[in-house]
């Protein structure tokens, strides 16, 4: 995920705010964690399939040998091609939205949002997404700044997890009731480096999901919610609450962190609120206007996404199955919660 925090004086204001304040560093937020009051309701788990975070981990350690996925090189082309067979494999209808994007610099990007399908054919839908490039550069290492990160937590370990739950929900009988839509968008981590004098912030980061939102290749898709997942396979991970993801869909928010929750998983799934971070899911939500959460790794003690992050210590060294095991749990026990006609 890119330099992605920006600072807002209050979420009254956060949707202006992301017009405006979109010059400001994005990793240096002012607010304050919160502690919310835990949401008190009977919660009832159901049986699910068993996820293998280390299906997920060898999926990850998959994306990270072609090299770093960065638009406009063979490596990226090279994993689009092989993204798209995976989904196709599982049985998932795919579609794939090829477009070409301006960077900050004034690049033209060649992109790739890849999307598989299942239940193509139901109304219920559930929106599950993450980004599969990587940083063109390290900017905030030490070292080798200028050359492009293997980003095995940000941008390969979402796509991990979600490759797992397709191979997953493909192979049960039963699946889930509603209809799932896996979309892994592309250039989302190309945003301005802090200190550029090359280029603008503004909406920088997230191009193919802003691509996507305004070019749905699905007519009136309006799924019931969307989730997010960004850098979620570190060594005891931590996942605040995103104060974007409480400000535009609190109740899905507290539907999945419940879950997390009564499976034990607390000290993961962190009853606390972080700063509003720019992300895929700020653009579902506000051109696509569909209700999406971001599960994203944040360390609210340092206010940093973690050390690894933007820098050549992103590899598969920092990769744990059980944290890609616990998010892939609770993403199954809220799609199989979920049942044609309840609404979200």
């Amino acid at each position: 995920m890119g330099n992605k925090v920006t600072s807002f004086i209050t979420l009254l204001c956060l949707a202006l705010c992301f017009s405006s304040c979109d010059e400001e560093p994005k990793k240096r937020p002012t607010p304050q964690p919160k502690t919310p009051k835990p949401v008190v309701q009977e919660i009832n788990l159901v049986e699910t399939p068993e996820f293998s975070g280390e299906n997920a981990y060898a999926m990850i350690e998959k994306q990270v040998d072609f090299g770093p996925r960065v638009p406009n090189t063979e490596a990226h082309k090279a994993c689009a091609r092989w993204l798209e067979s995976q989904l196709e494999d599982y049985g998932l209808e795919v579609v794939t939205q090829s477009a070409t994007v301006k960077s900050y610099n004034n690049l033209d990007l060649e992109i790739y949002n890849i999307m598989g399908r299942y239940k193509p054919e139901a109304a219920d839908r559930v929106l599950l997404c993450a980004h599969w490039d990587t940083r063109p550069y390290a900017d905030r290492g030490n070292e080798r700044k200028s050359q492009p990160i293997d980003g095995a937590n940000d941008g390969a370990s979402g796509v991990g997890v979600l490759l797992e739950l397709a191979r997953i929900i493909a192979e049960d009988s039963l699946g889930p009731e509603i209809g799932i839509d896996i979309i892994f968008f592309d250039a989302e981590d190309y945003g301005k480096p802090e200190g550029s004098m090359v280029g603008t912030s503004n909406d920088s980061w997230c191009l193919g999901s802003q691509h996507w939102s305004r070019n749905i290749p699905f007519p009136n898709y309006q799924p019931r919610y969307g989730i997010l997942l960004d850098m979620v396979g570190a060594g005891n991970a931590v996942f605040p609450k995103d104060g974007v993801s409480m400000y535009y869909a609190q109740p899905v928010v507290n539907k999945v962190w419940n879950f997390a929750h009564k499976m034990g998983y607390n000290t993961y799934f962190q009853n606390a609120i972080g700063p509003q971070i720019t992300d895929d899911h700020v653009y579902l939500n506000t051109i696509a206007k569909i209700p999406t959460i971001d599960i994203i790794h944040y360390e609210l003690g340092r206010m940093d996404f973690g050390a690894f992050h933007h820098t050549h210590d992103d590899t598969m060294e920092g990769i744990d199955p059980t944290t890609l095991k616990v998010v892939g749990e609770v993403l199954l026990q809220t799609l199989y919660q979920e049942k044609t006609g309840n609404g979200a």
